[in-house]
Protein backbone atom coordinates (compact mmCIF):
# COMPACT_ATOMS: atom_id res chain seq x y z
CA UNK A 1 0.00 0.00 0.00
CA UNK A 2 1.18 3.58 -0.77
CA UNK A 3 2.37 5.24 2.45
CA UNK A 4 0.39 8.37 2.16
CA UNK A 5 -2.47 6.42 1.68
CA UNK A 6 -1.33 3.58 4.70
CA UNK A 7 -1.09 6.96 6.87
CA UNK A 8 -4.19 8.18 5.70
CA UNK A 9 -6.21 4.57 6.63
CA UNK A 10 -4.18 4.43 9.91
CA UNK A 11 -5.56 8.02 11.01
CA UNK A 12 -9.07 6.82 11.13
CA UNK A 13 -10.95 5.23 13.91
CA UNK A 14 -10.86 1.43 14.11
CA UNK A 15 -14.63 0.63 12.22
CA UNK A 16 -14.00 3.33 9.35
CA UNK A 17 -10.15 2.07 9.53
CA UNK A 18 -11.70 -1.35 8.18
CA UNK A 19 -13.78 0.51 5.60
CA UNK A 20 -11.11 1.83 4.33
CA UNK A 21 -8.50 -0.90 4.16
CA UNK A 22 -11.13 -2.98 2.31
CA UNK A 23 -12.02 -0.20 0.04
CA UNK A 24 -8.51 0.37 -0.72
CA UNK A 25 -8.06 -3.68 -1.22
CA UNK A 26 -10.79 -4.22 -3.48
CA UNK A 27 -9.77 -0.87 -5.75
CA UNK A 28 -6.10 -1.60 -5.88
CA UNK A 29 -7.09 -5.31 -6.37
CA UNK A 30 -9.43 -4.21 -10.08
CA UNK A 31 -7.10 -0.96 -10.73
CA UNK A 32 -3.70 -2.65 -10.58
CA UNK A 33 -2.47 -0.30 -13.20
CA UNK A 34 -3.90 2.90 -12.21
CA UNK A 35 -2.03 5.68 -10.28
CA UNK A 36 -3.11 5.68 -7.04
CA UNK A 37 -2.35 9.39 -4.55
CA UNK A 38 -3.77 11.27 -1.99
CA UNK A 39 -5.43 13.94 -3.96
CA UNK A 40 -7.51 16.84 -2.24
CA UNK A 41 -6.56 14.90 1.19
CA UNK A 42 -8.25 11.53 0.15
CA UNK A 43 -6.99 8.61 -1.65
CA UNK A 44 -7.70 8.88 -5.45
CA UNK A 45 -6.99 6.24 -8.36
CA UNK A 46 -6.20 7.73 -11.62
CA UNK A 47 -6.21 6.07 -15.18
CA UNK A 48 -4.58 8.53 -17.45
CA UNK A 49 -4.59 11.59 -15.40
CA UNK A 50 -8.19 11.62 -14.87
CA UNK A 51 -9.72 10.99 -11.67
CA UNK A 52 -11.70 7.32 -11.24
CA UNK A 53 -12.12 6.26 -7.97
CA UNK A 54 -11.60 7.26 -4.36
CA UNK A 55 -12.73 7.12 -0.66
CA UNK A 56 -12.95 10.15 1.58
CA UNK A 57 -13.80 10.21 5.41
CA UNK A 58 -17.09 12.18 6.47
CA UNK A 59 -17.96 13.13 9.78
CA UNK A 60 -20.84 10.26 9.70
CA UNK A 61 -19.30 7.71 7.38
CA UNK A 62 -16.71 7.22 4.68
CA UNK A 63 -17.85 7.60 1.26
CA UNK A 64 -16.93 5.41 -1.58
CA UNK A 65 -17.12 8.30 -4.76
CA UNK A 66 -16.88 7.30 -8.53
CA UNK A 67 -15.95 10.37 -10.48
CA UNK A 68 -18.31 9.26 -13.74
CA UNK A 69 -20.70 8.03 -11.60
CA UNK A 70 -23.95 9.16 -12.83
CA UNK A 71 -23.17 7.53 -15.98
CA UNK A 72 -23.62 3.81 -14.64
CA UNK A 73 -27.24 3.62 -13.66
CA UNK A 74 -26.59 1.71 -10.62
CA UNK A 75 -29.72 2.39 -7.87
CA UNK A 76 -27.43 2.53 -4.74
CA UNK A 77 -25.02 5.05 -5.83
CA UNK A 78 -26.52 8.42 -4.92
CA UNK A 79 -25.69 11.64 -7.16
CA UNK A 80 -23.01 13.97 -5.66
CA UNK A 81 -22.51 17.70 -7.08
CA UNK A 82 -22.88 19.25 -10.12
CA UNK A 83 -20.77 16.69 -13.02
CA UNK A 84 -21.22 13.36 -13.39
CA UNK A 85 -20.11 12.01 -10.10
CA UNK A 86 -21.75 9.42 -7.82
CA UNK A 87 -21.46 8.16 -4.21
CA UNK A 88 -22.30 5.60 -1.75
CA UNK A 89 -21.43 6.15 2.14
CA UNK A 90 -20.76 3.56 4.97
CA UNK A 91 -20.80 3.72 8.55
CA UNK A 92 -19.58 -0.25 8.91
CA UNK A 93 -17.49 -2.48 6.68
CA UNK A 94 -20.30 -5.28 6.42
CA UNK A 95 -22.23 -2.73 4.67
CA UNK A 96 -19.94 -3.00 1.46
CA UNK A 97 -20.91 -6.18 -1.03
CA UNK A 98 -17.60 -6.29 -3.15
CA UNK A 99 -19.72 -7.46 -6.09
CA UNK A 100 -21.61 -3.97 -6.28
CA UNK A 101 -17.98 -2.31 -5.33
CA UNK A 102 -15.90 -4.63 -8.49
CA UNK A 103 -19.00 -4.02 -11.12
CA UNK A 104 -18.85 -0.06 -10.35
CA UNK A 105 -14.93 -0.12 -10.61
CA UNK A 106 -15.46 -2.27 -14.40
CA UNK A 107 -17.86 0.57 -15.37
CA UNK A 108 -15.54 3.34 -13.78
CA UNK A 109 -13.13 2.06 -16.87
CA UNK A 110 -15.56 1.62 -19.25
CA UNK A 111 -17.47 4.75 -18.95
CA UNK A 112 -15.48 7.97 -18.16
CA UNK A 113 -15.71 11.66 -18.04
CA UNK A 114 -12.38 13.92 -18.95
CA UNK A 115 -11.81 15.45 -15.23
CA UNK A 116 -8.68 15.70 -16.25
CA UNK A 117 -9.34 18.68 -18.71
CA UNK A 118 -12.02 20.19 -16.87
CA UNK A 119 -10.15 23.53 -16.01
CA UNK A 120 -8.86 23.81 -19.36
CA UNK A 121 -12.47 23.70 -20.76
CA UNK A 122 -13.49 25.91 -18.58
CA UNK A 123 -16.30 23.62 -16.50
CA UNK A 124 -17.18 21.92 -19.64
CA UNK A 125 -17.06 17.88 -19.36
CA UNK A 126 -16.92 15.76 -21.90
CA UNK A 127 -16.88 12.25 -22.11
CA UNK A 128 -14.26 10.16 -22.99
CA UNK A 129 -15.57 6.53 -22.82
Amino acid sequence: MNQEVQNYNDAQSLEDKKICDLLYSIINKNLAEAENKIWHAHPVWFLDGNPIVGYSKLKDSVRLLFWSGQSFDEEKLQNEGSFKAAEIRYTNSDQINNQDVNRWIEKAKEIQWDYKNLVKRKGVLIRLK
